[in-house]
């Protein structure tokens, strides 16, 4: 009789374990898509097709020829103005940086210095360091090599006739410029392109107390922090910004200066768990359990 039911007890083991593992999940979990999104810094309204995100400068062939900022030792920070100079408020903002002995990096159009020149012959005379901001302020992302050329060159004549050098840096008009460009103008003019890593957004017109709060608070060693002499409530900020970034220690130089000082960043730590970079040896898989042979009275007769 016993003989008998070892079919019928093999099959329930053997249906009951495969209906266990079906059943068991697996551990393999689909790896996030990666988002992309990075919301674009711009120093003027937003342009229709929205100008180039001063991202990072991707990995180049060769030296690096852009810059948002540097890795450096030391408390050392770069505060830059662009689309100047400005009738009065350069003067204000010269007679600010003058009071605390600070040096900054004005990126000049070069409408403004035909007009002001006296103005940038100060700035340079005062250690300040004069850099390329275009003619006229236009999308160079969108224009022809011709035309950016002579955006280019006619700027860094109007500099060369103020000050009696040529400018070593650039930064185009909203963060706007293409891979291929920023190779060509540096072949072309030896420029390298500066974008910046802090942005107060004061051409929103924030109000100062904003615009401090935002350099402030986003500054880190080795920063390029953009701003416009050409906005009163930004030249209004400049005190309490400068006094407080001082307080925390920053050092002010110019562009070429704070370049002058980059170092390899260090390599930064994994971020892969342990338990990811190690995985950890392989377990037995459990045996299900099987339900408990019925009596021998339940079962039918044979």
């Amino acid at each position: 009789m016993f003989l008998s039911r070892l079919p019928l007890l093999s099959a329930v083991v053997f249906l009951t374990a495969s209906s266990v593992l079906a059943q068991a999940p697996s551990s393999a979990q689909p790896a996030p898509s990666a988002a992309r999104a990075l919301p674009p810094s711009q120093e003027g309204p937003p342009l229709k097709a929205g100008p180039a995100a001063p991202a990072a400068a991707a990995v180049q062939s060769g030296p690096q020829i852009t810059f948002n900022s540097v890795y450096v030792d030391g408390p050392f920070i770069a505060i830059t103005f662009d689309d100047g100079p400005h009738g009065t408020l350069t003067p204000k903002l010269l007679d600010m940086l003058a009071a605390r002995r600070l040096k900054a990096t004005f990126f000049v159009v070069g409408e403004c210095v035909a007009e002001f020149p006296e103005i940038v012959k100060r700035a340079a005379r005062e250690g300040h360091e004069i850099a390329s901001h275009s003619w006229s302020h236009p999308n160079l992302g969108k224009m022809s090599d011709d035309a950016v050329r002579s955006q280019l060159q006619k700027t860094d004549d109007a500099i060369k006739a103020a000050i009696g050098v040529r400018p070593a840096l650039m930064r185009p008009p909203y963060g706007s410029i293409t891979p291929r460009q920023k190779s060509w103008i540096h072949e072309t003019f030896g420029y390298k392109t500066i974008i910046w890593d802090v942005d107060p957004f004061d051409w929103k017109r924030p109000g100062p107390a904003v615009v401090r709060d935002r350099i402030v608070n986003q500054s880190k060693p080795g920063s390029i922090i953009l701003a416009h002499d050409i906005h009163a409530a930004t030249v209004e900020a400049m005190p309490a910004t400068f006094d407080q970034l001082t307080a925390k220690g920053f050092k002010f130089v110019t562009v070429s200066e704070l370049l002058a000082m980059a170092r390899p960043a260090p390599p930064k730590p994994s971020s892969t768990p342990a338990s990811i970079a190690r995985p950890p040896a392989a377990e037995p898989i459990p045996v299900p359990s099987v339900p408990a042979s019925p009596a021998a009275s339940a079962l039918p007769n044979g």
